[in-house]
């Protein structure tokens, strides 16, 4: 099994397709040529699984690691007893890949190269591929300047002028380097049945990374212009959200990897490389925030073009997608596969995509009117979507459903799907200029408004609680009633949702301050970590009523959860710190952003 601490890794990505390397040089994760496609380096979830290695022969440990500024090129420097060694690496972008195109025309390529910065330094490679979840051992043939691996569908090109040795499956060197000199690599996929990718050549592949560093900065010099608190965390959290971005399609990855569990041993393993319509409708306007939302009409384009005719013919929205806009994402579990920490089961697909979640239609519409000085003049599949869904959310809103923790089981009338279907009808009155419904759907519209919003309030509410809480009539607390302050369902002076707050944040934050999500039954036995998205709103709720110190004490203490190279988590060991659940979580990411520019603008005020 694979035991890497999680805050070990780091991820590169292309925009598109995603890795991630260990702090001992070891890609462990690699999906080409897309976030969900089958892995062909999984070692991250089992030990055979597939690996790709560059270290040090002998001794030397990583004395720093760092991203290049402005994105995703990682560099390690190793301090080896006669020498050290620098390891550059990065997901390729092309050429044309600059500003508001990133990611549009990446080849699909992993780029390596370790040159030796001093002395003499002994470098160890391992390749070892496995493609489709390691179900495949393929057979490797040394070519010129190329190790060639067939097996399955796929056909894998490691670019090298190495000369490696080849051993049942597996590619190998010890090479001596001096002073200056350097090894190069490119990890390429192409199909079985097609000619096999041309090499690249060591030069190509320094210009490759050099390209990539250019493509990134040049991007961030377009969107990166947030000013306030953890500033810099803030930025590197816009660039973890763009390269969990589809550049070609304009879909959002809640998470580049599956199955990393939300508690060790607790059978809490999902499949996250989708793009959930909540979950990106909310990382658009983290980019609002953190950098820059010129990308979001795609993203709506995206979701008008999966979801078409589904709400047209009365269907709900479906909650989740492929990357590529595919509706059917049917789990299965992979038995072959022992997980991180031994805790199975490994799974691909979710299931989660049959489930019931009214709350995207608010999640959505939010996202509109967030971002519709962008949007400009909406086509009109779009236009019709977006009036569809207010629609629907006017339809629908006093229905069951499964919520935004996807319980697993009956549905029930969670007050967090009821106060978004309010959002979904507020927001669509408030676009009325551009959605432009006719007067009946308009007093449609407003008519569920104002009964949502008395729903809630007589509802949603618990004298034994003294607070909102998880769903109508019940005394249990849930951290997603923290957004009746972040959509502005109440004023910001309200005494209930003061109450509210105070009770969420006395009733589930743990000894480190950080908050679960509830603590009620939801069907599984085992435990999980605090949820740092949670904790996030909790800054955020405080700073937009005016509790500016509570809400820096609060943000400071969920930024301190990010590692050393800024990325975060989905949740926290409340025992141990360590970091759980799929990684980096674009959901944890998004809520720093959002928090962090709530108090910058509360503080703001408050001066």
């Amino acid at each position: 099994m694979s035991d890497v601490p999680l805050d070990q890794h780091a991820l590169l990505s292309d925009c598109g397709a995603a890795a991630l390397v260990t702090s001992a040089g070891s890609v462990d994760w690699l999906c080409l040529p897309r976030f969900d496609s089958p892995p062909v380096l999984a070692r991250l979830l089992d030990q055979a699984a597939g690996h790709f290695l560059i270290a040090p022969a002998i001794g030397g440990s990583a004395s720093r690691r760092r991203y290049r500024p402005s994105g995703l090129v990682l560099e390690t420097t190793w301090g080896a007893p006669d020498g050290d060694l620098l390891l550059t690496e990065a997901m390729a972008l092309g050429r044309e890949d600059r500003g508001h195109q990133l990611g549009r025309n990446a080849p699909g390529v992993l780029l390596r190269a370790v040159r030796c910065v001093r002395g003499e330094v002994t470098v160890r490679v391992e390749y070892c591929p496995r493609p489709e979840f390691g179900l495949v051992q393929p057979w490797l043939s040394r070519e010129r300047h190329a190790v060639v691996a067939h097996g399955g569908a796929t056909v894998l090109v490691l670019s090298t002028e190495v000369d490696m040795d080849v051993d049942e499956g597996t590619a190998h060197a010890v090479v001596t380097l001096a002073e200056g000199q350097e090894l190069a690599f490119a990890l390429t996929q192409g199909s079985a049945w097609d000619p096999a990718p041309a090499p690249w050549s060591s030069r190509q592949i320094r210009q490759g990374l050099d390209t990539t560093d250019e493509a990134w900065r040049s991007w961030s010099q377009l969107h990166q212009r947030y000013e306030g608190p953890h500033r810099d965390l803030v930025h590197h959290s816009g660039v973890v959200l763009q390269g969990l971005t589809c550049a070609r399609t304009g879909a959002v990855a809640a998470a580049p990897t599956t199955s990393l569990p939300e508690g060790v041993g607790s059978g809490r393993t999902w499949d996250y490389r989708f793009t959930w319509v909540r979950d990106a409708s909310m990382t658009l306007q983290g980019l609002w925030i953190a950098a820059c939302p010129d990308e979001a009409v795609r993203f709506f384009s995206f979701l008008a073009t999966a979801a078409a005719t589904q709400l047209h013919l009365g269907q709900d929205l479906q909650i989740m997608f492929g990357v590529g806009g595919e509706r059917d994402l049917s789990e299965r579990e992979l038995p072959h596969l022992s997980g991180w920490r031994g805790s199975g089961p490994v799974r691909t697909g979710n299931d989660a995509w049959r489930q019931r979640q009214l709350d995207v239609y608010g999640a959505l519409l939010d996202a509109a009117y967030t971002l519709r000085g962008q949007l400009g003049e909406l086509d009109d599949p779009t236009r019709t979507f977006l009036v569809s869904a207010v629609d629907a959310a006017a339809a629908r809103w006093k229905d069951d459903d499964q919520g935004i923790w996807e319980m697993r089981g009956p549905g029930r009338p969670f007050l967090h799907s009821k106060l978004m279907c309010w959002v979904a009808v507020d927001r669509g009155l408030a676009m009325s200029d551009v959605l432009q419904p006719d007067q009946d759907r308009a007093t449609t519209w407003a008519a569920a408004h104002r009964e949502i919003r008395d729903a809630i309030l007589t509802q949603g509410w618990s004298d034994h609680a003294g607070a909102f809480t998880q769903t109508f009539g019940s005394d249990e607390l849930d951290a997603s009633v923290l957004l009746l302050a972040i959509v502005g369902f109440l004023p910001p002076d309200h005494p209930g949702l003061h109450a509210t707050i105070d009770a969420v944040e006395r009733g589930l934050a743990d000894e480190r301050g950080l908050l679960y999500r509830y603590r009620g039954d939801d069907g599984f036995d085992s435990t999980e970590g605090t949820f740092l998205l949670c904790t996030f709103w909790l800054a955020h709720a405080l700073a937009i009523t005016g509790q500016t110190s509570r809400a820096r004490a609060v943000l400071d203490r969920a930024a301190r959860c990010a590692t050393p190279l800024g990325l975060f988590a989905e949740q926290i060991d409340s025992t141990t710190g360590e970091l759980l659940g799929n990684f980096p979580q674009a959901f944890s990411h998004l809520g720093l952003v959002t928090a962090a520019h709530a108090l910058a603008e509360a503080e703001r005020a408050a001066r």
